[in-house]
């Protein structure tokens, strides 16, 4: 995402510019000898200059790949952005203390298959992508403060690039704890990925609303919600399980 549309940041390594630079200047040297017969090829000649001196490659862009170094671990400019709110009627206590514990998110994060607490405020999470393929990545809290907001982000050389902050407010009126989730991924393959995911049926968008969709009947009504193509009351165990556990995160 852009300040200005004429603003492109490089996403290309130094030593493919160099390379761009010079095979585009091979290219149209030898399109001068060829007049206008050598027009097209001076064209793509030009257009290897272009990238090369830039250091913008518009194609990289298109498909969320960079070649470029960065010591961000997921570079703001690629990848998939998502942003979602939803108001939990229950106190901003205890909806934060249920998402600080990570390993709940999976309870409502229908790709998260598992989430492993580690040392030091690391965690190791496991998901489900397009076509049943899993991922696994280790993440690590990068800043919290208590009942207000909590952010991380993946560890460098992760299968998959993400970051994350959640902020918990006090709804307007008494009405419990507005959340809101702002998720940046980079999925393998890039936003080639994630498009493939999304005419699979994984739009990012929708399955975060879901996902708090699902949080917040876990937090109010203390039962699963279901989904299509499962029984539509949730077992006995679960509910109870559920429910004990809001009534030990309580006050």
């Amino acid at each position: 995402m852009q300040s200005s549309g004429r603003y492109h940041p490089h996403n290309l390594h130094t030593a493919e510019r160099w390379l761009s630079v010079l095979a585009g200047g091979i290219l149209a040297g030898s399109a001068l000898r060829q007049g206008k017969a050598g027009i097209p090829r001076m064209l793509v000649g030009a257009a290897l200059v272009y990238r090369g001196t830039s250091g913008f490659s518009h194609l990289y862009h298109a498909l969320g790949v960079r070649t470029a170094p960065s010591s961000a671990t997921l570079p703001y400019e690629i990848g998939v952005h998502v942003r979602a709110a939803v108001t939990i009627n229950q106190p901003r206590s205890t909806v934060y203390a249920f998402w600080r514990e990570l390993e709940n998110l999976p309870r409502f994060m229908k790709h998260l298959i598992d989430v492993e607490p580690l040392a030091e405020g690391r965690s190791r999470w496991m998901a489900e992508g397009p076509g049943g393929r899993r991922f696994t990545w280790d993440a690590e809290v990068i800043s919290e403060l208590q009942d207000e907001y909590i952010a991380w982000k993946s560890l460098p050389g992760s299968e998959v690039d993400s970051a994350g902050s959640v902020r918990f407010n006090e709804a307007p009126g008494g009405r419990g704890t507005e959340i809101r989730v702002r998720l940046q991924y980079n999925p393998p393959a890039g936003r080639f990925g994630a498009f493939l995911a999304k005419i699979m049926g994984r739009e990012p968008q929708q399955e975060i609303t879901a996902d708090l969709r699902r949080l917040k009947q876990y937090l109010e009504t203390g039962e699963e919600a279901t989904t299509k193509g499962q029984p539509q009351g949730p077992s006995t165990s679960r509910r109870h399980s559920v429910g004990k556990m809001l009534e030990e995160a309580l006050p």
